[in-house]
């Protein structure tokens, strides 16, 4: 199975709905991390991953710039992360981090980078670059080897959807 794929997105609704797409498939327990530059659809592509992971629509998804940490219910518990802000790793001690990212709900974090080195040891990482104003080149990577089968399986489902 391959261990990374991409695909463009053409719209803010396109990354949404690949988002959703993603929601839809991934399984309990999976760590996704978002990497990408300010305004490249990181919350974007989150708000379409708690649609597909069935988080009701009364909830605008928002990032949690200055909380760190949003959780939600849909299928299963839902976490969106920000590190934007972090400034101290000892801080995700305090916030019971090892425990969301070890249990069984889907979390999505971005800004992984202010994590400490090797500190997942499997998630998947998704690359958002910036093609122009509205293009997207979305990069899923496999880190750790329980996520090799998953990445191959949504290349497979992005080929029976035609997606680009």
């Amino acid at each position: 199975m391959t261990s990374d794929i991409s695909i463009i997105t053409y719209s803010h609704e396109e990354t949404c709905l690949f988002g959703e797409f993603l929601g839809e498939i991934v399984p309990k327990g999976t760590v996704l991390t978002l990497d990408g530059d300010l305004g490249s659809g990181k919350t974007t592509l989150v708000q379409g991953l708690a649609k597909g992971l069935g988080v009701s629509d009364k909830y605008y998804i928002t990032s949690p710039t200055y909380t760190l940490i949003h959780e939600y219910t849909g299928r299963c518990r839902f976490f969106h992360v920000d590190l934007y802000r972090l400034t101290n790793p000892l801080e995700l001690d305090e916030l019971g981090f090892e425990e969301i990212i070890s249990g069984e709900s889907v979390v999505a974090i971005e800004w992984p980078d202010k994590l400490p080195q090797n500190y997942l040891a499997t998630c998947l990482s998704i690359k958002i670059d910036t093609m122009d104003e509205n293009i997207r080149k979305i990069t899923i990577i496999s880190c750790g080897l329980e996520n090799k089968d998953l990445v191959g399986e949504i290349g497979k489902k992005i080929k029976e959807r035609k997606w680009h």
